[in-house]
């Protein structure tokens, strides 16, 4: 897709969201949001190796976010496995890192809109020829996987590619999705499934040492999370439609999946 043209003139059509939009976004009078993350799934949200500061998509989306809406936001970290958890409990207002969206996670927190799609493809080292489709790498027992526990990859791994049981030792969890990409550059394992979005951006940034094959595996929604009942959702929704309708989202995937380089 073309996005340099939606980029060039982003200024000029953000000024004008307002009116398009039929009304103005709710202004929540400088409330603290408490946002948590976990800093590790590139290029939405980690840890520049340059500079040290967290930075990618969904910070800059929550930027744009925080000023549409006037909040001023606090960020917290956490693994990935006690975020929802942390989050259903109240002790955070809000939670992103590529979540999901899916109906056993809804029954423990509420979903903003979908902010971003993507669908699920196979991730290898450039060299790799012993397989190229999801079938090819079932059928060879020697092949292993890594995946984060409780993630989409990890269940699409499970069921759409192997078995369906997930004590399959051919399954390696890793407590990031940035340690089972360096797992597989090391080759200690052989696949890393991803979302398209997230695996474009390492595959650009290997000069050839990964490589996707095979065919889409699943379409997946990203949405924010939040506790039960919380009364964040609407406006975050009327934020993430305005920035859908003025280009705002389109920019950001121009910035961070086209233009940016992910280092290592």
């Amino acid at each position: 897709m073309k996005w340099s043209a939606v980029a060039a003139g982003l200024a000029a059509v953000v000024s004008m969201s307002a009116a398009e939009a039929g009304g103005h976004l709710p202004d929540l009078g400088g409330r603290t949001v408490v946002v948590v993350t976990e800093n590790a799934y590139p290029p939405l949200q980690f840890v520049d190796p340059g500079s040290g500061d967290a930075i990618g998509w969904e910070y800059d989306a929550m930027a744009e976010i925080a000023e549409r809406l006037n909040i001023a936001v606090e960020y917290q970290n956490i693994s990935w496995d006690a975020m929802i958890p942390a989050v259903s409990e109240g002790q955070y207002d809000l939670g992103m890192t590529g979540i999901t969206i899916r109906e056993d996670r809804a029954e423990m927190v509420d979903f903003s809109d979908a902010y971003m799609r993507s669908e699920m493809v196979m991730m290898v080292r450039g060299d790799e020829a012993r397989f190229a489709d999801a079938a090819s790498f079932a059928a060879d027992d020697d092949l292993l996987m890594a995946a984060q526990p409780g993630t989409t990859p990890f269940y699409v791994g499970v069921y759409d590619v192997l078995d369906g049981d997930e004590a399959n030792p051919r399954i390696k969890l890793f407590e990031t999705f940035g340690a089972g990409v360096q797992a597989l550059k090391a080759g200690d394992v052989d696949l890393v499934l991803t979302d398209g979005t997230a695996g474009a951006g390492y595959v650009e940034a290997s000069d050839g040492g990964l490589k996707i094959v095979g065919e889409k595996l699943g379409t997946e929604d990203f949405g924010f999370i939040f506790p039960r009942g919380s009364d964040l959702v609407e406006p975050m929704n009327a934020a993430i439609q305005s920035m859908k309708d003025d280009g705002t989202i389109d920019a950001l995937n121009t910035k961070w999946f086209l233009d940016y380089k992910l280092g290592g």
